[in-house]
């Protein structure tokens, strides 16, 4: 079985760079992404229509070509981190994680004794249906998996030291829209500092307590931007808003020329 590409590039603190597919649900898009030069495509359960049946489909496309691919759930409960990961998806993005309690439960989630509580399964999607010996099958399951959680609450923000401290947890990332939401800043003025603060802050506990950092971003600039603040995963854009804005550009420009010639 292939080692998690996008595990090893965060341990190495390497810059990786993904989108957020919400919907195309064809499992050949990951074929397109890899194509395009994107090194990971992050799939969202949370606010997209996708089914348990599709990212199950996905993710044995992604890992058939070494593309790794990453899953938000709609929360970070036993039932879908269990079914994610025994459909064979490697890498979660858990939203709505408040406390370090939180983050203490989803980590052992995903994980096997003795690091944690993952519901054992046989054999399937998540051993590319090999046998092995139980031992070795739950050292390399814990070992692949790569695990981020989300704040997205100043409560989130107010124990923000002790959820970065919490072991199992891999990376740390904000809801930008969320969060502002959460802080009263959205729409406002004030939402971009008010952000940048929080990624700041977020940033340093990262550090400290070794956790790599995933931020997302829809300009090239702000990609530069979430490097410079020292996130090492980051998610441009998503497939609906990339075509959205090409066809828009397209149709904008063919319009001008044509109304240039009558």
């Amino acid at each position: 079985m292939n080692e998690n590409a996008y595990r090893v590039r965060a341990e190495r603190g390497e810059v990786q760079i993904g989108t957020w597919v919400t919907m195309i649900r064809t499992p050949a898009v990951l074929t397109l992404l890899k194509a395009a030069g994107l090194e990971f495509a992050r799939i969202d359960m949370e606010h997209s229509p996708f089914s348990i049946e599709t990212v199950a489909d996905m993710a044995a496309l992604a890992r058939a070509l070494d593309f790794p691919m990453v899953v938000r759930p709609p929360e970070g409960n036993r039932e879908w981190i269990t079914r994610l990961l025994d459909a064979g998806v490697w890498n979660l993005h858990v939203p709505q994680v408040d406390t370090p309690e939180q983050a203490a439960e989803v980590a052992a989630r995903c994980r096997y004794a003795p690091l944690g509580e993952r519901g054992m399964y046989g054999f399937g999607p998540h051993t590319e249906f090999r046998t092995m010996p139980i031992g070795e099958h739950m050292a390399a399951a814990n070992a692949r998996v790569h695990v981020t959680i989300m704040l997205e609450t100043k409560r989130a923000f107010t124990r923000l030291d002790e959820i970065a401290a919490v072991p199992g947890i891999d990376a740390l990332t904000i809801g930008p829209t969320d969060l502002a939401q959460d802080l009263g800043v959205l729409g406002t003025p004030a939402q971009r500092q008010t952000l940048d603060d929080h990624r700041r802050r977020l940033v340093d506990a990262a550090r400290k307590h070794g956790k790599a950092v995933a931020m997302l971003t829809d300009t090239v600039e702000g990609v530069r931007q979430m490097i410079g603040l020292g996130a090492t995963i980051i998610n441009y854009s998503s497939d609906a808003a990339v075509l959205r804005s090409g066809y828009a550009s397209v149709v904008d420009e063919i319009r001008r020329t044509l109304s240039a010639r009558s």
